[in-house]
């Protein structure tokens, strides 16, 4: 496990990878939680996360699942992959100057009950179900979330 500092270190000199999990009801609404954390701190986002080092792509999206929804055991298997992306932001996790935070992103797309409990609020302050057409009039919902719906 990298101290802070390094992280900060390796956050200023490389790309991170991510998965990001686009969650949709079967009913044409997209889950989106209120982020806590930087970047994006105080968006609404899809959940997603970091790959840790010499973690499997399978192990990292159980993971996440489990950390940004509150679910137990889904498999990456049981979600199709949705392409290849950059989000690119200004700030970094400890809102140190100067740089900004860069990763490289591999989003899938799953179906979920609306009705199942779903949250991690640790993670989110709160979640909700939105449209398409609703995320992409919301100022409040960033851009890097709304280009998996342009």
């Amino acid at each position: 496990m990298l101290s802070e500092a390094d992280f900060l270190t390796v956050v200023r000199l490389t790309p991170l990878v991510s998965i990001d999990l686009i969650v949709t009801d079967g009913n044409r609404h997209v889950l989106l939680g209120r982020r806590r954390n930087r970047p994006a701190q105080g968006t609404w986002f899809v959940p997603g996360g970091r790959i840790a080092k010499d973690e499997s792509l399978d192990g990292a999206f159980t993971r996440i699942a489990h950390n940004e929804l509150g679910v137990a055991s889904m498999e990456r298997a049981g979600a199709r992959f949705f392409g290849v992306y950059e989000h690119r932001y200004d700030d970094n996790f400890a809102g140190a100057g100067g740089f900004g935070t860069h990763y490289v992103v591999l989003a899938y797309t799953l179906t979920l009950n609306a009705t199942a409990a779903i949250g991690r609020f640790d993670q989110h302050s709160e979640y909700q179900w939105l449209s398409r057409d609703e995320l992409l009039a919301r100022d409040d919902v960033h851009e890097n979330t709304k280009a998996y719906f342009r």
